[in-house]
């Protein structure tokens, strides 16, 4: 990589661990005090997710990194994730419950509050993206609806699986990428920022070809900038491109919620296992992301599909794995990094014990409480 941080360093609590962990910044963990303890539970990177906050309020969790790095012997990288170009609903007068066979409107009229069963999108060619028969997303899946017709403004809709409908929701049709600018306006002012304050990394969202990845290199190149660049996989073109993107970049992240949105969700596993081979074949590093450890932003202990799903992401060879809203706001964030670091550490011995390098069994690694 081009950074001097991160991916290929450790903190003292992953000393004999070779899997990085990502976390992502919040409410939850960015003081001081809370910064350096997750840098003691095995924090390896610290995300500023750019989709919430502003550049004071990153710029001031990373001179707290600086500041942790300058104090100690192994450092902790920063990474930039970009919000990237996102089609959303308006604003609700209220939350709507969305009951199966119910009908909606979803317009790029500006105003509709869901009052009269009309929700308003914020991207004009939503219309031009939408078949009948598509099946439109919110918020990855946890509503779905039928398009049944379409005018000009409008796309009439069927609840298919129901739920709470919410203001300013994230949209998708499953197997489309929206036809956006693949860098948004505001996007490349968080990457400015970035080159400003000194992340490690970007992780570009929603990444569809690799033109963009040698867009952002050649501007990064101008300005001097030594900051790797990882493509998000969570888009059906970017899965359609993946060979091209993979050696156009520095390295890569398995974004599977979005991913599971655009793609039956039955393939996310399949695909995890090519985008983490892709990356191991080119020598470049791979995070597998999203919904790692999901039940812990609420519980105190994980469920068994969490630990496997983390011990399958070592095994197959990623070379870290990430924390979302685990310890972004959830209630449990430095046990969230606990649990990673000792399923990821006690799997890579279990490796080597299955190798012959020493005998199965013999890992004396703590137990996860």
């Amino acid at each position: 990589m081009v950074s001097g941080v991160g991916m290929e360093t450790v903190t003292d609590g992953s000393q004999f661990r070779k899997t990085k962990i990502v976390c992502t910044i919040g409410p939850t963990s960015n003081t001081r005090e809370k910064l350096w303890r997750l840098a003691d539970e095995g924090m390896n990177v610290a995300r500023m997710n750019m989709s919430h906050g502003d550049h004071a309020s990153h710029k001031a969790v990373i001179d707290l990194i600086k500041e942790y790095n300058k104090l100690n012997k192994h450092s902790i990288a920063v990474m930039l994730d970009t919000k990237g170009p996102e089609v959303r609903s308006g604003d609700l007068t209220e939350p709507i419950d969305m009951v199966g066979g119910q009908k909606y409107i979803f317009t790029i009229q500006e105003g509709a509050d869901g009052s009269d069963g009309r929700i308003s999108v914020n991207y004009d060619g939503f219309i031009d993206d939408c078949a009948e028969g598509d099946t439109l997303l919110v918020d990855g899946g946890i509503l779905a609806l039928k398009i049944i017709s379409k005018t000009v403004r409008d796309v009439e809709c069927e609840v298919t699986d129901g739920g709470i409908m919410k203001s300013r929701r994230h949209l998708n049709i499953r197997g489309k990428s929206a036809n956006l600018p693949a860098i948004t306006d505001k996007d490349w002012a968080d990457i400015k920022f970035g080159v400003v304050v000194g992340v490690d990394y970007y992780a570009l969202s929603f990444v569809r070809n690799a033109d963009i990845i040698y867009e952002l290199k050649r501007y990064l190149s101008k300005q001097g900038a030594k900051i790797g660049v990882l493509a998000k996989i969570e888009s059906a073109d970017s899965v359609s491109n993946l060979e091209d993107v993979l050696d156009a970049v520095d390295g890569a992240m398995v974004a599977r919620g979005d991913l599971g949105a655009e793609l039956p969700v039955e393939q996310v596993p399949l695909w995890q296992s090519r985008i983490v081979s892709g990356c191991r074949k080119r020598g470049k590093p791979v995070i597998v992301a999203t919904n790692m450890l999901e039940s812990m932003v609420t519980n105190p202990t994980p469920t068994r599909a969490e630990v496997s799903d983390i011990a399958i992401a070592v095994r197959e060879g990623a070379d870290a794995v990430m924390l979302s809203g685990e310890t972004a706001y959830g209630a449990f964030p430095f046990k969230s990094v606990a649990v990673m670091a000792t399923v990821a550490k006690r799997t890579e011995n279990a490796m080597l014990s299955y190798s012959g390098t020493r005998r199965y069994g013999s890992d004396e690694s703590e137990p996860i409480d």
